[in-house]
């Protein structure tokens, strides 16, 4: 008796990995970290309504089937006048300097072009360097209103192609992961396909303190503070303790963020603590410091945690 005989199937080869690094740029408040965190899932990068928040490069990492797609989300580029801001514009364009794609987030939400995105504009320019742009925020914008904006944009010769995006509800933000993913280049992934950042967790929540810092003093101290985390204590039980310090440039800046009674600084602690379990899973005991530290904008070594060029 005879049937057909069927050898064994030949083994599919892998697909092959792409991996590559797409710079974020914008106007300060454009939605850099807020497009970076939604593309990864999960906060990485600290939002805050105030301008200039992020201070160093940060970089969401994302998977889509076997591309990975490291995004760096930098600091917004606008006119420096503190070595601090020099730093950042730097790391902003540095982080552009060797990266496979760029993208370009503009608010559209605004009622006229800033001059912080015609300078990004022509810096591209001068760079010979193109761009996606990404019109967002358009859940707040009628549409003749992003188109008339998207024709003006596209007439600077710069941008290769358009997305109209919301970071903040996601709307977009697919179509434009999945051109990304078309554009990066063949080869092995950079980072674990589980990595989503690469910033320390200890550098991480002291973002989270300092974003909450942000949140609740409103326009009283807007730039004139920084968070360290000073240690970082596990315990049997999976908790973990946690000493920060935030250091502000004078006494009367001290007692704004100590608060009455300690009151403010409560706040910001109960926040940032509540917020750190949620993100890590786990309890969390965070204890807070408040010291003067007269210059910190200008100390060598606090550029140098944040990865940033003291000499820029």
């Amino acid at each position: 008796m005879t049937g057909d005989v069927t050898g064994p199937s030949e083994p599919s080869a892998p697909e092959t990995s792409h991996c590559g690094f797409v710079a974020i740029l914008g106007a300060p408040n454009a939605g850099k970290s807020t497009l970076v965190n939604r593309a990864v899932g999960q906060k990485v990068s600290i939002v805050s309504p105030k301008v200039q928040t992020t201070r160093s490069r940060v970089l969401g990492i994302v998977m889509r089937e076997q591309t990975q797609i490291v995004l760096i989300d930098t600091p917004g580029i606008f006119a420096p006048r503190r070595r601090l801001d020099r730093a950042m514009v730097a790391a902003a364009w540095g982080g552009a300097a060797d990266a496979d794609a760029i993208v370009l987030i503009v608010d559209a939400a605004r009622k006229h072009r800033d001059e912080e995105t015609d300078g990004i504009i022509a810096g591209l320019k001068a760079q010979n360097r193109k761009a996606i742009l990404a019109l967002n925020k358009i859940d707040l914008v009628k549409r003749a209103k992003l188109l008339a904006l998207t024709a003006e944009l596209n007439a600077e010769g710069v941008f290769t192609d358009t997305f109209m995006i919301s970071a903040e509800t996601g709307d977009g933000v697919d179509d434009l992961l999945a051109h990304l993913a078309r554009l990066m280049p063949e080869g092995p992934h950079h980072f674990p396909d589980d990595q989503v950042t690469d910033a320390p967790v200890r550098a991480l929540a002291a973002e989270i303190t300092r974003e909450h810092l942000f949140r609740q003093l409103q326009q009283e101290l807007p730039y004139a503070l920084t968070v360290e985390t000073d240690s970082w204590e596990e315990f049997d039980d999976g908790s973990a303790k946690l000493q920060q310090t935030v250091f502000v440039a004078r006494d009367s800046q001290k007692a704004i963020v100590v608060g009455k009674g300690g009151s403010r600084i409560k706040s910001v602690r109960e926040a940032a603590q509540k917020e750190l379990e949620q993100l890590l899973d786990r309890r969390i005991h965070l204890f807070l410091y408040v010291k003067v530290r007269e210059n910190w904008a200008e100390d060598r070594e606090h550029f140098r945690s944040l990865g940033l060029d003291w000499e820029a």
